[in-house]
């Protein structure tokens, strides 16, 4: 199966417990679960075949389902999203550790739980960036940056940050501000701009199982970002470029937002 046919199927994972905002995926004060807005988004997108919610919650699941989308109860010590989405990419495609086969060329979008207001649009353009590469097994991996938007703090330490090599690819991510402009050089003079990452990916199959059983790595452990284990061994992830307007849901104060602009709109 070459890369242009290969299906792609989003996977959306979801916990309930949270830190910073309890039971997020539930909070329904526009009159739906949040979980149901990020289904509703994903179901605009044009390039996906099938939208799955991977959870560890009943209520999460049954809210799932009555938004439109496949539901699948997972293990509920996962450490990250990514390793829940691998859990349901080995349940249905076991196969796809072998890269002969068809499974392991499928494409699988990680889309975030609390990010309700993502461009669908994004997600059409990342499957496309995936099923472009020329090299699939050293490319198997795509995600999204974008520029700050005026009264974004790029030292902000929750606003992570990407810098690209010359073919679009992924150099380093880091919650620094990097790059760091030691001259003062302006963007128009040669400097390259800073770029935030939004933490929606694009996996093959087959890489997406292999990538959840490899060892965390140094930089991973440091910086707390996963997409760095790829890097560290060696992957490269292609990086498309777009106006990221939407945030994702981590506080009370961000919920609040949304429900205002959702109930202004």
């Amino acid at each position: 199966m070459t890369g242009a046919a290969a299906p792609a199927i989003a996977v959306i994972p979801a916990r309930l417990a949270s830190t910073r905002l309890p039971d997020k995926p539930l909070l329904a004060r526009t009159g739906r679960p949040l979980i149901a807005h990020v289904v509703d988004t994903a179901r605009r997108a044009r390039s996906l075949e099938r939208l799955i919610v991977a959870t560890d919650d009943d209520r999460i699941a049954a809210a799932a389902t009555e938004a439109g989308a496949e539901a699948a109860l997972t293990h509920p010590d996962h450490p990250n999203g990514t390793s829940r989405i691998a859990e349901v990419v080995a349940r249905l495609w076991p196969e796809a550790t072998d890269p002969a086969s068809h499974a392991a060329h499928r494409i699988i979008v990680n889309l975030q739980g609390d990010e309700p207001e993502l461009d669908p649009a994004l997600i059409d353009r990342l499957v496309a960036a995936l099923r472009q590469q020329p090299d699939p097994a050293a490319t198997p991996m795509a995600t999204i940056a974008g520029a700050f938007e005026p009264g974004e703090d790029a030292a902000d330490p929750n606003l992570v940050k990407v810098v690209l090599d010359t073919r679009g690819r992924a150099l380093y991510f880091s919650r620094a501000a990097i790059p760091h402009d030691r001259e003062g050089i302006a963007a128009g003079d040669g400097a390259a701009a800073p770029l935030k990452h939004a933490g929606i990916y694009a996996y093959r199959a087959g890489f997406l199982l292999e990538y959840a059983n490899l060892p965390p790595t140094p930089l991973e452990q440091t910086e707390k970002l996963e997409q760095l284990r790829a890097l560290e061994h060696g992957y490269h992830i292609a990086v498309i470029t777009a106006r990221l307007t939407h945030h994702g849901i981590d506080t009370a104060e961000q919920y609040d937002a949304f429900v205002e602009r959702w109930w202004g709109a």
